[in-house]
């Protein structure tokens, strides 16, 4: 069995600098072409969902079916809940054996954030399960969640205060990036990911990786970024798969080759991220 938990996947990456990609899977296609790429390139694997994903096949389904796949590979693979804003759900999936939950709180205050953060680690610890703290909202909506624009600042010492005594694992800093494709090249903070990191020694979370340049993304994992969220370019190679296919097959009605197509297209887009971030070999 290779379901781990996710400081067994982040710990070795944070230690020795490297980036594990974090995708968000939406169905069993997905899911299993980011499980079939992990083993291929023998990388380990963060399989995260989101809140509306949940919504629309169930908590259980999702956790079922992830560990029905994870098991038959050689590869860690963990499945973790991305950028949920309510407690009841993450309390929910840790219930059901997810191993690990982002608690979004980034819309409430400090102190409620903080308060909430606190309680959902100390559950959390009760199922062997860790958690993902976020304070200012990255910009750009995902899954129906978040707004266009960056929530303001905290200062350091507030975001350091946060992580050491919340109780979170890991830790996901606003430093400019954003959720959805780039407009134009974003302006990163490195200087508050390197602070961050001097002064907690906690493996960061990078938000808003698809479209970042390869230079960006290697320099941010060098600082100490563990964990590197790709949705939007899933989505993208997903939707184009089936698009491509049926387009130049008008008259072709084979549903597992189109499936299976569009499952090597994700296996190339997972690879691709897997040598870039540096996992590629790590499992």
């Amino acid at each position: 069995m290779t379901v781990v938990t996710l400081p067994e996947i982040m710990n070795p990456a944070f230690e020795n600098r490297y980036g594990v990609p974090a995708f968000n899977a939406v169905d069993d296609i997905t899911m299993d072409g980011l499980i079939k790429a992990a083993e291929k390139s023998r990388s380990p694997l963060i399989i995260q969902i989101s809140v509306k994903t949940i919504k629309f096949w169930g908590a259980k389904v999702i956790k079922d079916m992830f560990t029905d796949m994870a098991e038959r590979v050689s590869t860690p693979v963990t499945l973790h809940l991305d950028h949920c804003p309510d407690p009841e759900a993450a309390k929910a999936c840790l219930q059901l054996g997810w191993n690990s939950v982002l608690f979004d709180g980034s819309a409430l205050s400090f102190e409620e954030n903080f308060r909430i953060t606190q309680e959902i680690t100390k559950q959390a610890a009760q199922y062997g399960a860790h958690v993902e703290g976020e304070v200012v909202p990255v910009a750009g909506v995902e899954d129906d969640i978040g707004s266009d624009a960056e929530g303001g600042l905290i200062s350091v010492e507030k975001a350091i205060a946060f992580v050491k005594e919340t109780g979170i694992y890991c830790y996901a800093p606003a430093i400019g990036t954003a959720h959805g494709f780039y407009q134009a090249a974003p302006e990163i903070r490195y200087d508050r990911m390197q602070q961050l990191v001097e002064a907690t020694h906690t493996p960061m979370v990078l938000h808003g990786g698809s479209g970042l340049s390869d230079d960006v993304f290697q320099r941010l994992i060098s600082l100490g970024t563990a964990k590197v969220n790709i949705s939007t370019a899933l989505k993208q190679t997903y939707a184009d798969g089936f698009r491509t296919y049926l387009e130049a097959r008008p008259t072709e009605y084979n549903p597992l080759k189109l499936i299976g197509a569009v499952r090597s297209d994700v296996m190339k887009l997972a690879q691709h991220y897997f040598k870039l971030f540096g996992s590629q070999g790590r499992a």
